[in-house]
């Protein structure tokens, strides 16, 4: 064997395979992070090592623990943007709109990354990083709630886990309404503030969805639940205002 072809089939140095590993590391992260936003965290890993271009051993290499540790390093930035969304409340002067401005942001923010929709209504003790900034999250919204609570302007009777079951609700909402009725989650959140607020915080509602909206939601949710189903099979009797 000549000393050229000894060369083409020696193994790869060290150096290059510390380069090559590092990049499949983040290219199966930045795939995640894409796949997540979209879709929520329902992804396969399959799919999301197809889409970083690696197989799938190459993924359980970098994630020994698999899907719970690919879902906490691929959102924690996401999970550290709920963070700085409570700071900022907390600085809102007036306690009312730092509550009502944290409920929206973080309502949008579930509407921006499905992933972090899905992230923030559980838990994931395994990753002590996320877990100790929802720690930090929640003790801000506890700061928040009690200030907003001390003007009047919030129901005296309101506890943070309200505040998630609005993100739970919402998400819900959201993922069936968003191709067809998109201004439907906002008025979803703004009656849970008019709900949530006293006669002092009251202000107008967004514009509802119309009955066509709502009723080509119905039929997309159906068909994504594999139930193929026709426009005249839809409920024709809808409320409507």
């Amino acid at each position: 064997m000549v000393a050229g072809e000894d060369a083409a089939t020696a193994s790869p140095s060290p150096r290059r395979q510390r380069s090559d590993g590092a990049r499949n590391r983040s290219a199966l992260l930045e795939a995640a992070k894409g796949l997540y936003a979209s879709e929520g965290i329902d992804v396969s890993l399959e799919e999301i090592a197809r889409l970083a271009g690696v197989g799938i051993g190459t993924l359980y290499r970098h994630f020994p623990r698999a899907k719970e540790q690919l879902v906490s390093e691929a959102l924690v930035d996401q999970v550290a943007r709920y963070v700085a969304a409570a700071h900022r409340a907390l600085g809102v002067p007036d306690p009312w709109q730092g509550f009502a401005s944290l409920v929206e942001e973080i309502c949008a923010m579930q509407e921006n990354d499905l992933g972090l929709s899905d992230v923030l209504a559980m838990v994931l003790p395994a990753s002590e990083r996320v877990e100790k900034l929802r720690s930090e999250a929640n003790d801000l919204v506890i700061e928040i709630v009690d200030r907003a609570k001390k003007t009047g302007k919030l129901r005296s009777d309101f506890v943070g886990e309200d505040l998630l079951l609005l993100l739970v609700a919402h998400a819900a909402v959201f993922r069936v309404t968003r191709q067809d009725a998109p201004g439907a989650s906002s008025r979803m959140v703004a009656l849970f503030l008019e709900a949530v607020g006293t006669r002092r915080a009251r202000g107008p509602l967004p514009d509802p969805p119309s009955s066509d909206q709502m009723r080509r939601s119905m039929v997309r949710l159906a068909a994504t639940r594999g139930c193929a189903a026709e426009t005249h099979t839809v409920p024709q009797n809808l409320p409507t205002s």
